[in-house]
């Protein structure tokens, strides 16, 4: 064999070479990016607008406008064991409240949907507490009480609410009521203790109140 082959061979050994390298670079890339992507898009989904749906279970909900859905009055689920340590470190259990109309809404000082809808919150829980209506926040994934005090505190939120870092209480609702990944959350629950309305989204004051009303008015 001639050099110029020989010479030939290795130039195209090493061209070889240099594409498989190019080509395995470029996968990984891509695999980083990707994995890039799935992350990003489950940290946005942890605090956000939320959705129609909380998975599978039949729970009745029947969807309207504004992201609220409602279950007839015939067909609704008892709520789950809500109790525990408060913010401030007392006890409370939502069952206590049977009776009144109760609005629980989950909530995170680190959620900018729940910073936004606070007031609306504040608000409509002042004008209805004369109506037997009890506002209880869930206070969810805050590493420390300190940092949802402050929260309250800024927002001027004097209702109480159940520290829950760990999402333990949300797990209890029947399958497709909540979706953990859905942070604001809010569920009216009725005076026998049963779920009424349900919106996966952060409130208006308007709809907040449009949710809460048809339940205030049961008899």
């Amino acid at each position: 064999m001639s050099a110029a082959c020989r010479t030939d061979q290795r130039s195209n050994r090493t061209r070889s070479r240099s594409r498989s390298r190019s080509r395995s670079r470029s996968r990984s890339r891509t695999a980083l990016l990707t994995a890039g992507a799935a992350v990003a898009a489950l940290a946005l989904s942890a605090c956000g607008s939320g959705g129609t749906s909380g998975g599978s279970g039949n729970t009745n909900f029947v969807a309207g406008k504004d992201g609220i859905a409602t279950v007839a009055k015939g067909e609704r689920a008892d709520a789950p064991d809500l109790s525990g340590k408060t913010v401030d470190g007392k006890q409370l259990d939502v069952a206590d409240y049977k009776g009144k109309v109760v609005v629980l809404n989950v909530w995170g000082s680190w959620c900018p949907p729940c910073r936004a809808e606070a007031p609306n919150f504040v608000k409509v829980a002042k004008d209805t507490a004369d109506q037997g209506v009890q506002f209880v926040g869930i206070n969810t994934r805050d590493a420390s009480t300190s940092l949802a005090k402050a929260f309250e505190e800024e927002q001027g939120v004097t209702y109480p609410s159940l520290y829950d870092p760990t999402g333990k209480l949300m797990l209890r609702f029947k399958k497709g009521t909540l979706n953990p990944q859905a942070i604001p959350s809010t569920l009216i629950i009725d005076r026998d203790g049963k779920i009424a309305a349900r919106t996966l989204q952060a409130l208006s004051e308007a709809n907040l109140r449009k949710m809460l009303a048809p339940v205030i008015a049961e008899k």
